[in-house]
């Protein structure tokens, strides 16, 4: 896998945090249709790659902090399974403008990586199946291609079933 810096003002927080940890990552840029509601399908289908391969970055609220979740497309957030993985009993989905301002990402381009703040992350296990998988890149139309492992490493995240397929 060839190792991309985001050439053409493609840079973002998140594959800048990639080229500096020296992580292989393909970008993978595509026209993002401005009336598209469904982001992650909107990627799958763009570049052909399966709904299970493109992961969705969610943030939910968790016994009073913020944390984010990575599923795929495919499936939908378990919130009792991905409160437990972070040791909590019950999480809600956080409000969408909080969650633009902690992480400095708009909906839709919302990555795991290079957020403001770090947050506790879970990775759902299924991303573990694949060689590499996709995720959004910090904006709406770009997607990285990278390890799961090199995701997990990068945001100090735990695996676990979180999505329902």
């Amino acid at each position: 896998m060839s190792r991309t810096k985001g050439r053409g003002g493609q840079g973002t927080p998140a594959t800048l945090a990639l080229g500096k940890a020296e992580m292989g990552f393909t970008l993978h840029p595509y026209d993002h249709d401005p009336g598209a509601q469904a982001y992650g399908e909107e990627a799958a289908d763009a570049l052909g790659v399966p709904y299970e391969r493109i992961f969705k970055t969610l943030v939910a609220e968790v016994e009073g902090g913020l944390a984010v979740a990575v599923v795929p497309v495919a499936g939908k957030l378990d919130l009792k399974a991905f409160a437990g993985a972070l040791g909590g009993k019950r999480a809600a989905m956080a409000d969408a403008a909080k969650v633009e301002r902690v992480t400095g990402y708009v909906v839709g381009g919302i990555s795991p990586l290079g957020q403001r703040r770090r947050l506790p992350t879970v990775v759902d296990s299924s991303a573990l199946g694949f060689e590499t998988i996709y995720f959004s890149a910090g904006r709406r139309g770009l997607q990285i291609e990278t390890s799961p492992a090199h995701l997990v490493e990068l945001t100090q995240a735990v695996t676990a079933a979180i999505a329902k397929i």
